[in-house]
């Protein structure tokens, strides 16, 4: 087992960029979540209540044109055909005089022509859809046969209709108001309203559903993060079952914000009761020791007690981090000077001097110091037992990546998902066990409190890097 199994690693295999500069990915159910089309609870709930409404405005719409089809067309059939047989009945029983006034009559005061129909005519068909077939089919069945419906004869339109009177054949001209489509648009236009109101209703709806549950999810966010205090949801709403959840998150938020409290006493006691007796401990055996082996090894044990409290600490840190611009250069430079004298460690730092970062000073600091003594104690080199250590930080948009390699061994690909979970060491560490195994839960939870990203891998050519996306500091 790799000895490096307490310290850095990339989450994916991606081989670096032209920056020298591993591109920071999530985890592979992090990835399948971004390849999701985002929808809301709001826009799903609207989605199905407009689903629901246009199935059933499309239900009443064919109702209605199984209800309004049939009457219309045997109703305007009728007239037509009363007006035709009155018109014929007319032509009949009146002489050659008479019948000459009598067309003209009909055509100042009815509005009706009466013409020979001549062989030659040339008549364009009625209306060829649904409703207009239907009319014609009924005409044809009330006037005979011979009867002929169109639109136009001889290029004037109007509404045409033929007939015979004995052997002789005519065209009636009238108006095509009495045919007219005004009342189905009517009904079309008022469903077409009736239908964007009913969506509007579903949007105010899906909202009203929607806007506790988006309170309930921006407190709960809250909370994750450590804001106790502006988590805290209405308890008078009138919907029972909300208030309900309401009274139920505040009580919960009221538990953790005082287990909060309690762990914050709980860890200050914890400081002082065994940090104090450890340095009592510690002046003891400088002054009453006599053999100076043992003594060195007494001391390295309780300095080793000592920092496992403090990574116990940093730990259980609490997690609100008053974020401002840092620059990085300066916290790397106050870090690594402590390394300057080490045989056993080698650093390349690529790094610009004007890169800020938005992060705490002191948390970034105990974030790289535990990336280099991570390095150090399991990044060494086999053939020359020295750690060589690349550091390299780019700006990118927003964000500042930053990683962190040694030229070790690496671990293998099973680890990499729990290298950062807390007490976790793989054999390797286990056999040199001088640490409690928080060392990366700490890194990743620090970087996760100051809202960046960090992510461990093996280096395509050999060792493990630490890839490292923090929010970079506006400029003034």
């Amino acid at each position: 087992m790799n000895p490096f199994a307490n310290t850095l690693a990339d989450a994916t295999a991606t081989p670096p960029d032209n920056s020298g500069l591993m591109p920071l990915e999530g985890s592979p159910a992090e990835r399948r979540t971004r390849s999701r089309v985002p929808l809301s609870l709001f826009w799903r709930t609207f989605f199905l209540l407009a689903l629901l409404l246009i199935g059933s405005i499309l239900a009443w719409l064919q109702t209605l044109r199984a209800l309004e089809f049939e009457p219309r067309a045997i109703q305007t059939a009728q007239q037509i055909a009363s007006l035709v047989n009155l018109s014929r009945a007319a032509l009949i029983h009146s002489d050659a005089i008479n019948r000459v006034s009598l067309i003209k009559t009909m055509k100042e005061q009815e509005g009706v022509r009466i013409v020979p129909r001549e062989p030659g005519d040339i008549f364009e068909p009625f209306d060829t859809d649904a409703l207009g077939q239907r009319i014609a089919r009924e005409l044809q069945s009330k006037l005979g046969p011979g009867t002929v419906v169109a639109n136009s004869v001889n290029k004037e339109e109007g509404l045409w209709v033929g007939f015979t009177i004995d052997e002789d054949h005519y065209w009636m001209l009238t108006d095509r108001a009495r045919f007219n489509r005004t009342t189905g648009r009517t009904w079309l236009i008022w469903l077409l309203t009736a239908g964007a109101l009913s969506l509007a209703g579903a949007a105010l709806i899906a909202r009203l559903i929607n806007r506790p549950l988006k309170q309930l999810s921006f407190a709960a966010s809250r909370v994750r993060e450590g804001d106790f205090e502006a988590s805290s949801l209405d308890e008078g709403v009138a919907t029972s079952e909300i208030r309900a959840v309401n009274i139920g998150f505040n009580r919960m938020t009221q538990m953790l914000a005082k287990i909060e409290q309690d762990r914050a006493i709980m860890l200050a006691g914890i400081s002082h009761d065994l940090r104090t007796p450890l340095a009592r401990l510690r002046l003891e055996t400088e002054l009453s020791v006599v053999d100076v082996e043992a003594q060195a090894n007494m001391s390295a044990d309780i300095a080793q007690l000592d920092a496992i409290i403090g990574k116990f600490l940093d730990y259980a840190r609490p997690g609100n981090v008053n974020l401002t611009p840092v620059s990085l250069r300066g916290v790397f430079d106050t870090c690594l000077y402590s390394t300057r004298h080490r045989t056993d460690m080698r650093i390349n730092l690529d790094m610009p001097d004007d890169l800020d970062v938005l992060a705490d000073a002191v948390e970034l600091g105990r974030v790289v110091t535990n990336l280099l003594e991570n390095a150090a104690r399991y990044g060494k080199s086999a053939s020359t037992g020295v750690a060589l250590v690349d550091i390299v930080a780019k700006a990118r948009d927003q964000w500042v990546l930053l990683r962190l390699r040694d030229h070790g061994n690496g671990v293998s690909e099973e680890q990499l998902t729990t290298l950062t979970t807390p007490f976790y060491r793989g054999e390797g560490a286990r056999t040199a066990a001088n640490g409690a195994g928080l060392g990366l839960a700490i890194v990743e939870k620090t970087i996760t409190r100051m809202g960046g990203t960090f992510i461990l891998t093996n280096a395509a050519s050999g060792g493990l890097a630490a890839n490292i996306k923090l929010q970079r500091a506006p400029k003034t």
